[in-house]
């Protein structure tokens, strides 16, 4: 187990993937994420594909083999003019992450990308940026409940749950009051319609502020996409997944997302706490991972330089042990759930 003080080993060249792609994309915390894990090699899962960055960057760095997942099937669209390039060393899955144990068994390795990517947030038509015009959409898997079914047919108190647990937005019962009384005079369908409700309920942001429509899509994302659930999910699909000595990497970018990470790691390493109103005290079992970061790991000043994106960005890295896996309790972890939340059994949709 690597040991905070441990010597950095040497960074694999995390620029071998644009000599086959000349995409600008450049994964965030790839740098620290390979040499946190390095020396890679063997078959790994990326089970938030997206743009590709972090594969390439496994491949470039020594696997063998990368399981790309992604729900999205635009993720694979954009990735069918280089990813020949490697020869078949790429194995394309459509899907969801919480299902990655039915996709690979005996991986060497798994690495999470949490949140929307950029390629998402670009495109107007997915309705996920309250800065592009767009349908109110935000769907990953472009099927199923969207966001404008959420605002214009959800009761007001479940609207303001979602905008506060999800998306941490204090004043959610203001904006989920102005979102109904919108709704009576015609369904509110267009990202900038909804963004100018909730700016309405809001101060204007000082300079350097976020937008105040961030926590709101913040939290409707998340909605209509069950990303807590899902994570949850992932990690104990990830747990079945590994093969003993196996890595778990983990990029998050918000504060809900890395402590369900941080609590979900603590408790599989056997370093259990006397409990919170987050997490309930557990009982110490047979550790299934051990931490190779002890703590969260952040972007370095030439990162943010580079990608200003990183700014919130936390990895946090395990290595599995041969201890039986097991299942985890939500509130053990700290996940966030809605009056409407029901458990569900080994992480099936």
């Amino acid at each position: 187990m690597a040991a905070d003080n441990a010597a950095t080993p040497p960074v694999p060249d995390t620029n071998v993937f644009a000599r086959t792609d000349p995409s600008p994309h450049v994964p965030v915390l790839l740098r620290p994420l390979l040499a946190a894990v390095a020396p890679v090699s063997g078959v790994w899962l990326d089970g938030t594909f997206g743009a590709g960055g972090y594969t390439r960057g496994l491949l470039g760095a020594g696997a063998d083999k990368v399981v790309a997942v992604d729900r999205d099937p635009l993720a694979f669209e954009m990735a069918a003019d280089w990813a020949g390039d490697y020869g078949g060393r790429i194995e394309m899955c459509e899907g969801v992450f919480s299902r990655m144990d039915d996709y690979a068994q005996d991986l060497d390795g798994i690495v999470l990308d949490l949140g929307v990517s950029s390629m998402q947030l670009d495109q107007a038509e997915r309705g996920f940026s309250f800065m592009r015009d767009g349908p109110l959409d935000m769907r990953m898997s472009q099927s199923g409940q969207s966001a404008a079914d959420i605002v214009n047919d959800a009761e007001e108190s479940l609207i303001a749950d979602i905008l506060f647990h999800y998306g941490e937005e204090r004043a959610s019962r203001r904006i989920a009051r102005a979102i109904v009384r919108a709704r009576e005079d015609g369904p509110i369908t267009s990202t900038l319609q909804l963004a100018s409700i909730v700016e309405g309920c809001l101060p204007r942001a000082k300079p350097g502020q976020s937008h105040p429509a961030t926590r709101s899509f913040q939290g409707l994302r998340i909605a209509v996409n069950e990303e807590y659930r899902e994570l949850l999910d992932g990690l104990m699909a990830a747990e079945r997944a590994l093969k003993p000595g196996g890595l778990l990497a983990v990029v998050s970018f918000h504060s809900i997302e890395d402590r369900m990470v941080k609590r979900f790691l603590q408790s599989r390493a056997g370093r259990v706490g006397g409990g919170s109103r987050h997490a309930p005290a557990q009982k110490a079992e047979q550790p299934r991972f051990d931490l190779v970061t002890r703590k969260a790991v952040g972007p370095d000043e030439e990162e943010l330089a580079q990608n200003p994106r990183a700014r919130s960005a936390k990895l946090r890295v395990a290595r599995r042990t041969d201890a039986p896996a097991g299942d985890i309790d939500a509130g053990a972890v700290g996940m966030p759930m809605l009056a409407r939340d029901t458990p569900r059994k080994r992480g099936r949709r």
